[in-house]
């Protein structure tokens, strides 16, 4: 629908134990999404096809619950289209089939860390785009993210990764880069649960033209697979995909923004690839190696730094 009155969001009353309660639980639905969908992808389902389940049922949930119950901030005003799209293509659709198609060749706790380089890009992008002088301590931050990243990739045994699923991992850096950059304009003109209801519904139609609907092997959903202890149909893990990684996980991500800035809950949100591997490694028997571990940890303290100065220069 499209409306030419503006759509702003209520007064804010912030909460700030109820705002880091939520990040954190967003951080944890966030990182269930690689090991609930990697054992899909191994029966068979490919990345594109899970990434149109997990979207496009997550969106029709969202759209339905938000005109019922929120229908104003569904109103998009002429010109907010072209923002709408780029958050839905980059933020949602992008994001997401990038780290589920590394993911699908890498371990998870391995993608989901390619990912969370993106403050480095940010920070670059900062920089060299918005002509912003950098401090000193974020070029270490940045430094020491290129350092984790290379013991993760173990490059001196001449990158022990495959190397599309590495170039996956870094799309869905930029991806979310542009998820992050997009969204930081977007939220202060829109409703934040209107702007991800759209970008939601925006990415399954981009995610449907690599997989339609029409095409996913529903048939092999009864199917069983090794899950940890246990042995679940793949259609109980896509259920807890749409639900627990997506919907829960956006929601208490959106909630999360009314409490908190952006800076400390993008801080706050480091849990999200620690939290990915060890349900990884307990669900799904995947362990780094210690080089590895100890990239992850660099890596993860250079992001870090790079975010807190990046909210101070912003």
């Amino acid at each position: 629908m499209t409306t030419e009155l503006p759509v702003t969001a209520p007064p804010r009353i912030t909460h700030r134990g109820r705002g880091l309660t939520l990040v954190v639980f967003a951080a944890i639905f966030f990182s269930t999404s690689g090991a609930l969908a990697k054992p899909v992808m191994t029966a068979g389902m490919t990345p594109e096809q899970v990434t149109t389940i997990r979207i496009g049922f997550a969106a029709v949930l969202l759209l339905v619950g938000t005109a019922i119950f929120a229908p104003r901030t569904l109103r998009v005003r002429r010109g907010e289209w072209p923002m709408l799209l780029a958050y839905g293509a980059l933020g949602v659709a992008g994001t997401q089939l990038m780290y589920f198609i590394a993911a699908n060749r890498i371990p998870v706790g391995i993608a989901i860390l390619l990912e969370f380089t993106s403050p480095v890009l940010i920070a670059l992008w900062v920089r060299v785009v918005r002509r912003t002088h950098l401090p000193r301590a974020m070029w270490f931050g940045i430094a020491l993210a290129t350092l984790g990243l290379a013991l993760v990739a173990q490059v001196w045994q001449g990158l022990r990764l495959d190397a599309i699923g590495l170039l996956a991992g870094l799309g869905a850096a930029v991806c979310s880069a542009g998820y992050f950059l997009i969204g930081e304009r977007a939220v202060a003109e829109r409703e934040p649960l209107g702007l991800v209801t759209w970008g939601m519904v925006i990415g399954g139609v981009i995610v449907c033209v690599t997989a339609p609907p029409w095409t996913l092997p529903l048939g092999m959903t009864g199917q069983t697979v090794a899950f940890g202890p246990w042995t679940p149909p793949l259609w109980l893990l896509l259920i807890g995909l749409v639900l627990l990684s997506t919907v829960i996980a956006y929601l208490a991500g959106i909630s999360a923004l009314r409490h908190l800035p952006a800076s400390v809950a993008s801080v706050v949100g480091l849990a999200e690839p620690v939290a990915a591997a060890a349900f990884a490694w307990a669900l799904l028997g995947e362990a780094l190696a210690w080089p590895q571990a100890l990239g992850a940890v660099i890596l993860l303290g250079g992001a870090y730094l790079v975010q807190r100065q990046t909210a101070a220069v912003a």
